[in-house]
């Protein structure tokens, strides 16, 4: 039966840091903690952040900045922090915890106020709202260190605060994903493939994703040791979920293909969880005994939040893993993707994707269709897959590339649409989409930056959550919207090559 790997965000901290010094006396330091608790509930209670935003008490000294640091670090649900300086905060107490501190680093710059009392305004109420100097002060520290941060500007209760605050928690989520994450691989990549290459050692060092290899025969034992009654019982989950074809009902001429393909999600579901993976690959030139191409399986893991990347693609199966998380509590799901051919009307041009079965059906609203056809590669027999297109929408397409002496992220922007005709002869799931800022300028820009043919396709996160993210694991990213020209894209990639080699 699916069991979803997506986790609650709520379960995630972030902790809420306010600074402030001893010079004020009690009175002004308990209207700090007072009002920076209001700034909290301002948080905590929104629903566009999705963790749980947590007030620690006010920082006054070196030794407490930096103990709450480290506390933070060691604290597992800990996603990130979130720094304000209610007072002034002078900025040298700040350096050893900025330093110590190794999880993601939010700014907020706001005050407790929304308006000014302006006829009401002494010298007291100065002395206790110093924000607009006290962070430029502690801003400054954090530049000079290169502390990597993103910062908010504005009041705690604004909308557009608190998305962009969530946004942020979202992407601190995804990394957590990446440094706790496991990766199956059965088998090797493709052969002679190139972009699906890259350095494991690196990702884990640089990721902290694991990256390891099982032989596909291990798997083949797991679906080997499948009951009747697990697959009877995927069946009736297959039937109550899907519009199945009727050749593959019980009673049908192909219902045992339909069997094999349970077995392999059983079998393979228990690997999973018995190794405690967050993702995995396959690849149809090693399918070992395995009796047809993974297809529903992997269809149904990856909505049930598992990362997968076909033709042993482990870097496509992270950046899936990754958006699962990150989009986690949101409509729509993440998927492999693949750009596979194109619409040239001009002006009306779109892409076309999909990949040989696994695409995932957390893409579409609609009641997918289970069918079995067959597949000209791999030599197996042919297999079961889920058929639909992907609902109309924004969406984000990211792939990652190893660049040798760095990773890079390409990602862009792109609009969903609906199939302009019927695709009766195309049965697998798929996708239609709108390049923005449009097609000639997106596909020149994306094969510039040397962008992957796989690609993880998200319709629950936003270019900021993956710039939030690259910035978090300090990999570079080359991004694509609607502002994107080719010529500022070939200056951003000479410029960050330049920057990348001097590192």
């Amino acid at each position: 039966m699916t069991t979803s790997i997506v986790p609650d965000l709520a379960t995630y901290e972030v902790w809420f840091l306010t600074g402030s010094q001893d010079l004020y006396g009690e009175e002004v330091l308990a209207q700090v903690a007072q009002q920076s608790q209001q700034v909290v509930a301002h948080l905590d209670g929104a629903d566009a952040v999705p963790v749980t935003v947590t007030w620690k008490p006010v920082l006054k000294d070196r030794a407490s900045i930096e103990q709450v640091m480290l506390e933070a670090n060691a604290a597992p649900h800990v996603v990130g922090v979130i720094t304000w300086m209610h007072t002034f905060s002078p900025a040298k107490m700040w350096i050893a915890g900025l330093q110590a501190l190794t999880k993601p680093l939010l700014h907020l710059h706001t005050q407790a106020n929304v308006e000014l009392p302006w006829d009401r305004i002494d010298f007291d109420f100065m002395n206790l709202n110093q924000a607009a100097h006290g962070d430029r002060e502690y801003a400054y520290i954090e530049t000079r260190l290169d502390v990597p941060r993103t910062t908010v500007v504005g009041h705690a209760s604004h909308a557009a605060v608190q998305e962009r605050i969530g946004e942020w928690s979202r992407a601190a989520a995804g990394r957590l994903a990446a440094k706790t994450m496991k990766v199956a691989r059965f088998g090797d990549n493709m052969r002679f493939v190139a972009v699906t290459e890259g350095d494991k050692t690196e990702a884990e060092a640089v990721f902290g994703a694991q990256v390891n290899t099982w032989g596909i025969n291990e798997l083949v034992a797991k679906v080997d040791e499948v009951t009747e009654s697990q697959v009877d019982a995927l069946i009736e989950e297959y039937i109550d979920l899907y519009d199945v074809s009727s050749d593959l009902l019980p009673d049908g001429q192909r219902h045992q293909s339909l069997r094999d393909a349970a077995a392999i999600e059983a079998g393979l579901r228990a690997f999973l969880v018995e190794g405690g993976f967050h993702a995995f690959t396959d690849s149809f030139e090693d399918l070992g005994g395995l009796k047809q191409l993974p297809g529903l399986a992997v269809q149904r893991l990856m909505a049930d939040g598992y990362g997968f990347g076909a033709e042993g693609d482990w870097k496509t199966a992270m950046l899936v893993r990754i958006a699962a998380v990150m989009g986690a509590g949101r409509d729509g799901g993440a998927s492999l993707m693949e750009d596979y051919t194109y619409h040239l009307v001009e002006g009306e041009e779109l892409s076309l994707g999909a990949h040989m079965l696994e695409v995932s059906p957390s893409l579409t609203t609609s009641r997918p269709r289970l069918e079995v056809h067959p597949l000209g590669i791999g030599g197996k027999d042919d297999p079961a897959r889920l058929v639909f297109t992907a609902d109309a929408g924004p969406a984000v397409v990211v792939a990652l590339s190893d660049m040798r002496d760095r990773f890079r992220m390409v990602a862009a922007d792109v609009e969903r649409v609906g199939l302009p005709a019927p695709m009766p002869k195309l049965p697998v799931g798929h996708a239609v989409w709108r390049s923005k800022p449009d097609f000639r300028t997106a596909t020149t820009a994306w094969m510039a930056a040397g962008g992957a043919h796989h690609t993880v396709m998200s319709s629950q996160t936003s270019l900021t959550t993956w710039r939030d993210f690259a910035r978090m694991t300090g990999v570079e990213l080359v991004s694509i919207d609607d502002s994107t020209t080719i010529e500022g894209v070939e200056r951003d990639l000479a410029l960050g090559g330049a920057f990348w080699r001097g590192r």
